[in-house]
């Protein structure tokens, strides 16, 4: 190999490593699209209650303090196994009713613990939003998060 490097040589690496990272790039972009749409959300079906309860979590920026699949704040417990922890995964009634009883305790008044704040959600938000927890539930999460208390 030569001791100097020419102008076209240096150009030729570029757009060789250029189009290299680019390749790659889509590959990636590919693989990723498909792994949401045909893996992570496959048997979890999208309903109108689900749609309802994400808004509910948005209305009252519960992502503020909870995470979800580790996006958000980390003050409060990830939920995104909230159910499975709650052992109602398979019981959307007994999801409610679970819910429903925790929103209408809080805040809890434990000294030293963090509070949740009452939001006095009706029964059909709650409903909504057990739904919504009874859907991310489902999704392949890949092992997130790390340990079963969230």
């Amino acid at each position: 190999m030569r001791e100097v490097m020419t102008k076209s040589m240096a150009r030729n690496i570029f757009y060789g490593g250029s189009l290299f990272f680019i390749v790659i790039f889509v590959i990636m972009s590919v693989h990723s699209y498909n792994y949401i749409v045909n893996v992570s959300t496959a048997k979890a079906e999208l309903t109108e209650g689900v749609a309802r309860g994400k808004k509910v979590w948005e209305k009252h920026a519960c992502i503020n303090c909870h995470t979800l699949l580790g996006e958000g704040a980390y003050f409060a417990p990830e939920l995104v196994n909230v159910m499975s922890r709650w052992g109602v995964a398979d019981d959307p009634e007994g999801a409610f009713d679970v819910l429903q009883g925790w929103m209408e305790a809080q805040p809890s008044g434990i000294e030293g613990r963090r509070q949740m704040p009452q939001f006095n959600l009706s029964d059909e938000e709650v409903r909504d939003l057990s739904e919504f927890f009874l859907w991310i539930n489902q999704i392949d999460s890949q092992g997130w998060p790390p340990n079963d208390a969230g």
